[in-house]
């Protein structure tokens, strides 16, 4: 291991705080596990109306200063809290962050790019000097394009580095140009061919001014080059192909644990697979389901939303039902899922139960209780839905597609191998063919216990990606100003 780092992990959600997607779980994990290796990170991120600062013990950070915004400054404060050993430095701005939401708004690019420069002002006047600056998504490209263009007059940042990670290409944070003005950026950024006139795309600036990208799988860095997954930027990321990289995210290994979690009816482990049963039995009765060992109980945890793969759940609903098999689904979003799916339990009372609401405690009775688990995603940049599933003993049902082709092996019978089952071609055939592989498996106790268990050996854990991520930054330091 070479010279310890000074890291400044941007991220717009972090877990325990405040968590809407899997962006959350990373910022709440990946930080911890780099500090294990022995690095300084702290994070920053905003506070919102919704962060419990009694619970959090959050406290106040300095005194209130100023930052740059337009012609004049705005001032503001920052307050601090620990997770997970880890420092984060919250910017407070009631206009801007006192909200019952995260995302959503009109002015989110205006909001996002303040506690971005508030951010580098805060750590310039504590005198902490990072090394690398981590930017997730858009909400955080403001740090590596001000340290590639305005930022690069101030000597306190001429020597920090910055990484830019992909969560979700879909994403761009795209509004109109005279946030440049707003930002201090003006005249410092080029207009890029990508840009609609008079606009700014955030993840696009991101992607052109930070020394590494990386996506958050292998096989997703190589989708997002390709027109299908580009999101029409796969050229300017083509670009820039010596500076991509793929990382595989990571679950947290203390947080998801069967053995330990509070909210699982019986604990266990890979030597106790057998006390799983009784986690079955307390899920089905949750779910006023009737409580049968020998049923085949599906479950997904998710976003009801295209990307999602609902319109391929939708169409072979129906089959579904048609077998003797039990359903769960616990999700949020497009509303005309929720009416089209929240109708199954009505038609299917004893096989359906599906929830639409946020809902964490049964999220994971879900991943401990059901026997498999159904992402048949049209992309995925990472997923951790199906790694936390695994990890619980419930067998993934996935399209080979982003991370989770890179982390579900495909049933072999032959070879005794695989940890899930997974499908190509993004049609309702193959995708029925996958479900009805599995609960053809599921009906040989022997093999499907087997299964089991080869899933919940595979190592997701955030230890084995931090040191790739400690290598990425090594190389961004490298190629800084090159």
């Amino acid at each position: 291991m070479g010279q310890a780092l000074k890291i400044l992990f941007l991220a717009a959600e972090m877990a325990p705080f405040v968590k809407v997607g899997g962006l959350g779980d990373v910022a709440g994990a990946l930080p911890k596990a780099l500090q294990a290796l022995g690095h300084d990170v702290r994070v920053s991120m905003p506070r919102y109306r919704t962060v419990d600062g009694k619970k959090f013990d959050l406290r106040q950070v300095g005194e209130p200063f100023s930052v740059p915004v337009g012609p004049d400054s705005r001032r503001t404060e920052a307050v601090a809290g620990q997770a997970g050993g880890v420092t984060t430095f919250m910017i407070w701005d009631e206009q801007y962050f006192g909200r019952e939401r995260v995302y959503g708004y009109d002015d989110d690019a205006q909001r996002f790019v303040f506690w971005g420069r508030a951010a580098l002002e805060l750590v310039k006047m504590l005198g902490w000097q990072p090394d690398v600056i981590h930017a997730n998504d858009w909400h955080a490209a403001f740090a590596p394009v001000c340290l590639n263009s305005a930022c690069r007059q101030d000597p306190f940042f001429a020597q920090t580095a910055s990484v830019y990670t992909i969560h979700n290409l879909a994403y761009h944070g795209t509004t109109g140009n005279t946030i440049l003005l707003f930002s201090g950026l003006e005249g410092q950024v080029k207009h890029l061919d990508i840009e609609a006139p008079g606009t700014v795309n955030w993840m696009a600036q991101g992607i052109v001014h930070s020394d590494m990208i990386n996506a958050v799988s292998k096989r997703y860095a190589q989708e997002i080059l390709t027109p299908e997954y580009g999101f029409g930027m796969h050229d300017l990321l083509k670009a820039r192909k010596e500076r991509l990289w793929g990382v595989l995210n990571g679950i947290d290994y203390e947080t998801w644990n069967p053995a330990t979690d509070p909210h699982l009816a019986q604990p266990f482990d890979l030597n106790s697979l057998e006390a799983r049963a009784a986690n079955k039995a307390d899920l089905q009765r949750v779910l006023g389901l009737p409580v049968r060992a020998d049923v085949p109980l599906l479950g997904m945890v998710t976003r009801m939303v295209d990307m999602k793969g609902f319109d391929l759940l939708a169409a072979v609903l129906d089959r579904l039902m048609a077998r003797d098999v039990q359903f769960v689904l616990l999700a949020t979003g497009d509303p005309n899922y929720e009416e089209l799916f929240g109708s199954l339990p009505r038609r299917f009372p004893s096989k359906a139960a599906v929830l639409i609401r946020f809902d964490e405690a049964l999220a994971q009775k879900i991943y401990g209780g059901s026997d498999m688990f159904l992402m048949p995603s049209r992309f995925e940049p990472c997923g951790l839905g199906q790694m936390i599933a695994m990890r619980y003993g419930s067998v993934p049902v996935v399209r080979a597609t982003g991370g989770l082709a890179d982390t579900v092996a495909h049933f072999d019978a032959a070879k005794g191998s695989g940890t899930g089952f997974s499908f190509g071609d993004y049609t309702a055939d193959v995708f029925w063919g996958a479900i009805e592989q599995a609960l053809n498996v599921f009906a040989n106790k022997a093999e499907w216990r087997a299964l089991q268990e080869r899933a919940m050996r595979a190592d997701f854990s955030w230890a084995v990606s931090a040191k790739k991520y400690e290598e990425l930054y090594r190389k961004a330091i490298e190629f800084h100003g090159k």
